[in-house]
């Protein structure tokens, strides 16, 4: 057993604007695991992590709810721990960035980086919506894709072609909050000046602590590309009002852009429970700490962490990461996670159907190594793994001893120190700890199961079932139940990282206190009593996965409908099926044929497309967002097409009175096509 270490473990802090998925599970599991197994071996760590609470994003979603930002952020906290907790999640403390600490925190090491020379502060031209009042981030800005032409794409990169490129490059920008064309406007902005901190991060990136690399080999291959000489820009630390967050000290109306404060969580987080715990705060982030300090991330943040965070706390007196861990996403069978589909399955819908978190923490788990690689949670094998390796294989065991034990001999144990087979299992357990260690939980899971086959194959070669009905037997039976009752305490101990909250009920029942790493070297002594055995986990059934989908389908059609408002693709496939609806309201509908007299595009918008329509008894004029789909409206002239007669008129912002509706329908590739009629149609003919 190695010396007693101290650790602080962080997970990367999940946004304050949504709701926890399997995806952020992936990362917390992932660290809860590698901490559970910490604090099993002895050694003294603690886990730390937060909501992540500052953005034009939150300040936009509370005002959009009717809310002040602080009620909202409130609010998602009380979900977020929720969800996490009902997971196993076991943080020291979760804690929130929008916390006194963290001010306190983000001042300091901004003052420190200023002094140090660190701080510089540029005049730069920024998008600004006019309507809003507001500078506008880059994914606040959407527009055409200046590379392959794609509509409505982000200010930051193209999602069709992977272009990356500054918000001011996008052809026809527009304003996500307003739907405003923006225009450039100077503002002073204050960058860290990353650029100076190459040496640095090149020797830090490619260097250890303690044996371990900082960074895996991937994200290290990653580092050097981007460290190559004149690779790092200086980073714009600042954000205008208005914007929630943290004003930045002697600077009125500027504020810390989030991603300054938010690593600075973890630290405020930490802080937040020294001073409830009595712990000593520079111990672990003084520029001499001896502790440990390690960041499971996401492999999308790695710049940040590897790059940003390290160098702040190395210029700004702090002790830098003892390492990063970065991790792949998730996908489920296959593919990206869809809300069409149900496969964006939310951590509350999970638990909301019944089903075991720690079925999840385990199958996550069997697929995790290492590496920074993206792991798919297959439906079926989800099932098929669970059922076989954690009912079939592991909790059988203890099942299929503990009644004879009981019935036999009033729970008593028999001493079984001297079992080859208990000496097998207990002489696994550093190999075992060392694959934890090294966060090869999937290695470690496989070498577990074998384990338990060894073991299962022990009680089909003793056969309890038979010897009990054997007279005579009765020594034999005690011995051989036993040593399975030992081998059981073993295989939960090497469980117990993944499966809390089955260790704990299986410490209960071998009516022990908790279950430690150096238990799997212990056998219970002589007449050592047990409780009986109550069933420790179920089989997964189909239907229970079947459910989970379809709970996950519901309130998708107002995501759907926003997403057709705004131009967006559907999720790897066709936008979902409305509501059912009755006859009645069908007929209420009036549906007619109308000629497209002039179409043109709206000046300001870069959505919408202005109808001029003959509905053969009357003219109307009727705007529709399709304006991505026709490049050339033009050409929709004499076009018959089909629109809602009776739609209630409705005022189009500072465009005008839209008059009705056209229909139209979205292709797979998300483009809104509109729904034509043959010549032999006339304008005004009802349709249905």
């Amino acid at each position: 057993m190695t010396s007693k270490r101290k650790i602080l473990v962080t997970s990367a802090l999940p946004y304050a604007n949504g709701a926890i998925h399997l995806g952020h599970m992936v990362e917390h599991i992932q660290t809860d695991i590698w901490v559970r197994f910490q604090k099993s071996r002895g050694h003294e760590c603690y886990y730390c992590c937060a909501d992540d609470t500052h953005g034009t994003p939150i300040m936009l979603a509370a005002e959009k709810q009717g809310i002040t930002p602080e009620q909202l952020i409130a609010k998602t906290h009380g979900e977020h721990l929720a969800d996490f907790t009902g997971f196993g999640i076991g943080y020291d403390n979760y804690y929130s960035t929008h916390s006194p600490e963290n001010q306190t925190l983000s001042e300091q090491i901004y003052r420190s980086l200023k002094a140090n020379g660190k701080i510089i502060s540029k005049t730069i031209n920024q998008l600004f919506d006019p309507e809003k009042q507001m500078f506008l981030p880059d994914r606040f800005v959407k527009g055409e894709c200046p590379k392959c032409h794609a509509q409505d794409q982000y200010g930051d990169n193209c999602e069709v072609c992977g272009t990356t490129y500054a918000p001011t490059e996008l052809i026809k920008p527009y304003s996500a909050v307003s739907g405003a064309t923006p225009v450039m406007k100077e503002t002073e902005h204050f960058f860290f000046k990353l650029s100076d901190c190459g040496d640095y991060l090149k020797q830090w990136t490619a260097g250890e602590t303690n044996g371990r690399a900082h960074l895996q080999p991937e994200a290290l291959n990653k580092m050097n590309e981007w460290l190559k000489e004149g690779e790092l820009s200086d980073w714009d630390i600042s954000r205008d009002a208005p914007y929630f967050g943290f004003q930045i000290p002697d600077a009125p109306n500027k504020y810390f852009y989030v991603w300054l404060d938010a690593p600075v969580g973890y630290m405020a987080s930490f802080q937040n429970l020294c001073a409830r715990k009595g712990l000593d705060f520079n111990e672990f982030f003084g520029k001499d700490s001896q502790t440990e300090l390690y960041h499971f991330i996401g492999k999308d943040i790695l710049y940040f962490h590897a790059l940003f965070w390290t160098a702040m706390l190395e210029y700004s007196g702090h002790r830098a990461p003892s390492g990063i861990f970065a991790h792949g996403f998730l996908t489920v069978d296959g593919q990206k996670m869809s809300k069409s589909r149900g496969t964006f399955i939310t951590a509350r819908s999970y638990l909301e159907q019944g089903l075991n978190p720690e079925w999840m923490r385990y199958y996550i788990a069997a697929k995790l190594n290492s590496k920074i690689e993206d792991i798919d949670l297959n439906l079926q094998d989800f099932i098929a793994r669970v059922n076989s390796d954690l009912v079939g294989k592991y909790v059988n065991i203890a099942a299929r001893a503990a009644g004879f034990i009981h019935k036999r001999f009033s729970g008593c144990l028999k001493d079984v120190s001297g079992s080859e087979i208990v000496k097998h299992l207990a002489a696994e357990s550093e190999r075992i700890a060392s694959l934890y260690e090294e966060r090869e939980y999937g290695k470690a899971l496989r070498e577990i199961m074998i384990l338990a086959d060894v073991v299962n194959e022990y009680v089909d070669e003793n056969k309890p079932w038979e010897l009990a009905k054997l007279e005579g037997a009765d020594s034999r039976l005690h011995k051989v139940c036993s040593e399975l009752i030992n081998a059981f305490k073993i295989l939960t101990v090497y469980l117990s990282p993944v499966l809390p909250r089955v260790a704990e009920q299986a410490a209960e029942f071998l009516g022990l206190e908790k279950l430690v790493w150096a238990d799997a070297s212990r056998t219970l002594s002589e007449n050592h009593v047990i409780k009986p055995y109550q069933h420790l986990m179920q089989r997964v059934e189909e239907k229970q996965v079947n459910d989970l989908i379809e709970a996950n389908k519901q309130n998708i059609q107002a995501a759907a409908q926003t997403q057709l408002e705004n131009q967006g693709q559907p999720e790897n496939g066709y936008a979902p099926v409305a509501p059912q609806c009755s006859f009645d309201d069908f007929m209420k509908v009036d549906m007619r044929v109308a000629k497209v007299l002039n179409c043109e595009a709206v000046e300001g918008s870069s959505k919408l497309l202005k109808f001029s329509l003959d509905f053969g008894f009357e003219q109307r004029t009727i705007f529709s967002g399709i304006a991505a789909s026709y490049p050339n409206p033009a050409e929709l002239n004499g076009t018959m097409v089909i629109a809602i007669a009776n739609f209630a008129p409705r005022k189009m912002a500072k465009f005008g009175v839209s008059e009705g509706m056209i229909l139209s329908a979205a292709d797979k590739d998300g483009k809104l096509k509109l729904l034509t009629v043959h010549e032999g149609a006339n304008a005004g003919d009802k349709v249905g």
